[in-house]
């Protein structure tokens, strides 16, 4: 005969999950913040191109050279496509932070009422 009130292993929620769920949270806050510092700092070159004199040579970085850039169009294009795609794993980075978030808050709360 079952007891009841008792829940089966499956069902507790330990605290070794929540921490984890804790751990994984944090580590993924460090990278929605490391990602969103180099996309404004992809802004913030854009913008800077833009307001550069068009009779001025560009130079970029390419290892330990800095290269006069022949193409601003090219340039430009290329920064704006690095942007995008940085925004859009922003993005995702963002909707899994709050599907662990919502988990973190489940398993608490089964952990405190269990």
């Amino acid at each position: 005969m079952p007891l009841t009130g008792v829940k089966s292993i499956s069902e507790q929620v330990s605290a070794e999950e929540i921490q984890s769920l804790a751990r994984d949270l944090q580590l993924l806050r460090g990278q929605i913040q490391t990602v969103s510092s180099q996309a404004s700092e992809y802004s913030i070159t854009i913008e800077a191109l833009s307001n550069q004199d068009p009779s001025r040579p560009i130079f970029r970085s390419l290892g330990n050279l800095l290269l006069e850039v022949d193409d601003r169009d090219l340039l430009e294009s290329e920064l704006k496509g690095a942007k995008e795609a940085l925004d859009d794993h922003l993005g995702r980075l963002i909707e899994r932070e709050e599907n662990l978030r919502e988990q973190y808050e489940k398993k608490a709360n089964q952990f405190e009422n269990g």
